[in-house]
């Protein structure tokens, strides 16, 4: 028979258990047990405490799904105060923040920074007496913040007890509570399917989850915490720097940014910063920045602090990725395929680096969810390279004058219906190719880079061309004359020849270019060159069913349809017929070898090639069925590192992903 003292020494040993996977999987991401079994130990411990309550502790894992609401925060003042960073926006001025450290330690060394990303979250300040945790406050003013201990406690990322040795009396943990973007995106998702309004991003989300008075609530959001410092310390001495401190929490159990490094000078933080921003994007997380601390303690305390802000820390800030500006008006882009897109006009504002005066609103059905009027005012966000949206109305600021938007019946553009498909979100004109906008468009795509790449022949000069009566599809480029070209808006007779020259240069090119050009509905470079190296000529394509084409990888039952119907139209078959009279052609294309060693093996390519441009060593990679893909992950198989190879061969490495030369890269070519 079990006896009481057997039940407790169970509860103890399982709370130690849980304790240690729960370090494994959101410390150290190494988990060491599957989710069934976690699952398994925690049921067991719930049920031991809800049958002896007195077994119950205040770091048991199952004190993570919150308590009774509270009816408003307490204060707390920070033992020490949660200081504010001065921030810098450029090199010089971080050169100058150099120079100024260099100047109050008087001395000319090259100075140790510690970097890392500025998360854009919620600062928070836990304080652990003897391990355990007692008490947690936002920053506030940084003297006083709120008491939200409770909400803290349901974050899985943060340790309830730490684990290990040399544990002090009282250490107060600082860190930055945020949500990362995957749980943020389902939260949204689970508030629209509610029928309840969207968090506008990360970290607005982050910060009301936090702050909930019900901390049941806090315990249902996706929080998760990194730890960037130490405040009150008692019964141990600091460590004797910022990366030495760092090391310390995560042994105790503590997250700490896996993006945490020791860089040397201004050159090395330069370097983090250009490396960090090419990173951005794909990082889980948001951020806004990069925070830099002189590495030593000792001249941490030499240096000191000025007004609220520490004289030994910076943080180099990127441009916003959101600003508030006006809708001025909404007006309807026709794309290539027909697809009308919602853009709302801007009062110009700079946001993500750029001056911003247009913004995607995506389609009908997002102007209605998110209520957006012509003369609202909003949030517009730009993330890298992606365009501009408005990602929320600022209801306060709504005006009498500001009126619905009406989506149009007919094309703005040739006058033919619109028609909306069900189950899909675009509306589409239905002219096809008498519409002028899908004109102009396939003719851009069509002389585009990646398809007959037509150099001199830009959107302005295509606009006037088919503005002009010049040209009415792609065959009419290849009849343009100079006299024709010359007498376009600043186009001399030298760029008319150039452009004549090029027009004739581009005729001799590759099936799978020829078939990208034709701009086919989403049929794209890689289904292109599926295509290509499939049915090897053209009227093998043209004549192929919609059961044979789902046979290619790349082609489902939806692109095979507009592949086929793309096929039937006779007037594209004209077309293409008379680009093939105008001296269209390509090289036979040859079956890739099935025993080829880079068939379908997946590559990346990083850095400068001395011997091959990139794009001819990727087409040789293509011709022998490899696979060249933009960024590294575990699925690749090679990296091919040319000089000055940057973040892609740092990753490549971090996975212990085979790395080879450009030499290595020719041998395998021939």
């Amino acid at each position: 028979m079990t006896t009481k003292t057997e039940f407790k020494q169970r509860a103890s040993e399982l709370r130690d258990l849980i304790n240690k996977y729960n370090y494994l999987y959101y410390v150290t991401d190494n988990p060491e047990v599957t989710d069934s079994e976690y699952d398994r130990l925690f049921t067991e411990l719930k049920q031991l405490e809800q049958q002896y309550p007195e077994l119950l502790t205040n770091d048991s894992p199952t004190q993570r799904v919150g308590g009774q609401a509270l009816d408003k925060f307490s204060q707390i003042t920070h033992a020490l105060p949660m200081l504010s960073l001065d921030n810098v926006f450029d090199a010089d001025e971080f050169e100058a923040f150099d120079q100024r450290v260099r100047d109050w330690l008087n001395t000319s060394e090259t100075q140790i920074y510690a970097a890392e990303p500025k998360l854009d979250g919620l600062a928070i300040s836990i304080r652990y007496e003897h391990g355990l945790l007692v008490q947690a406050a936002t920053r506030g003013d940084g003297t006083v913040g709120e008491d939200v201990t409770v909400n803290v406690r349901t974050i899985p990322t943060v340790p309830l007890r730490l684990q290990g040795y040399n544990i002090p009396e009282v250490i107060e943990i600082r860190g930055e509570i945020f949500m990362p973007k995957e749980g943020f995106e389902k939260l949204n998702q689970a508030q629209i399917s509610a029928d309840k309004k969207p968090f506008v991003n990360p970290r607005n989300a982050a910060a009301g989850s936090l702050r909930q008075l019900d901390s049941k609530i806090t315990a249902t959001r996706p929080l998760a915490i990194y730890c960037y410092g130490i405040g009150e310390i008692v019964g141990m001495e600091a460590p004797e720097s910022h990366s030495a401190a760092m090391k310390q929490l995560e042994q105790w159990g503590c997250r700490i940014s896996p993006e945490l490094k020791q860089v040397e000078g201004i050159q090395g933080a330069l370097d983090y910063i250009t490396y960090l921003g090419d990173k951005r994007d794909s990082l889980p997380y948001d951020i806004d920045g990069v925070v830099f601390k002189v590495d030593k303690v000792a001249l941490q305390q030499r240096l000191g602090f000025v007004a609220r802000a520490p004289r030994w820390a910076i943080a180099h800030k990127f441009p916003a990725q959101e600003e508030m500006t006006v809708v001025e008006d909404i007006e309807i882009q026709v794309g290539r395929t027909g697809a009308l897109t919602p853009v709302a006009r801007l009062k110009p504002v700079f946001v993500g680096g750029v001056t911003v005066s247009n913004a995607t609103l995506h389609n009908e059905d997002e102007i209605r969810r998110k209520d957006v009027r012509v003369g609202d005012t909003v949030i517009v966000r730009r993330a890298g390279d992606v365009i501009p949206e408005v990602v929320q109305v600022v209801p306060s600021k709504r005006t009498a004058e500001s009126y619905e938007f009406v989506m149009p019946s007919t094309c703005p553009i040739c006058g033919s219906d619109v028609e909306r498909i069900e189950g899909e979100a675009k509306a589409r004109c239905t002219g096809g190719l008498y519409c002028g906008a899908q004109r102009k468009e396939a003719i851009k795509h069509f002389a585009s880079r990646k398809a007959f790449d037509i150099d001199g022949l830009g959107d302005k000069i295509v606009e006037q061309l088919v503005d002009a009566g010049f040209i009415k599809d792609v065959a009419d480029l290849f009849h343009l004359t100079v006299e024709q070209l010359s007498s376009l808006e600043r186009m001399g007779d030298k760029s008319a020849e150039n452009l004549v020259t090029a027009l004739t240069a581009s005729k001799q090119t590759k099936f799978a270019r020829f078939l990208y050009s034709l701009g086919i509905r989403e049929v794209g470079e890689a289904t292109a060159r599926s295509l290509a190296s499939h049915f090897l000529t053209l009227d093998g394509l043209i004549q192929a069913n919609e059961e044979s084409l789902i046979e290619i990888e790349d082609v489902g039952p939806v692109v095979a349809h507009h592949i086929v119907t793309f096929f039937e139209q006779s007037h594209n078959r004209e077309v293409i017929q008379r680009l093939l009279d105008a001296g269209i052609s390509w090289p036979e294309e040859q079956k890739i070898a099935a025993d080829s060693a880079l068939s379908g093996k997946t590559i990346v390519l990083t850095g400068t090639l001395d011997k091959l441009s990139r794009s001819e060593a990727k087409e040789k990679l293509l011709a022998l069925g490899a696979k060249v893909a933009g960024s590294v992950s575990k699925k690749t198989d090679f990296v091919v590192a040319g000089r000055d190879a940057g973040s892609k061969l740092t990753k490549a490495e971090s996975l212990g992903i085979s790395v080879v030369d450009e030499t290595t890269l020719i041998e395998w070519l021939n």
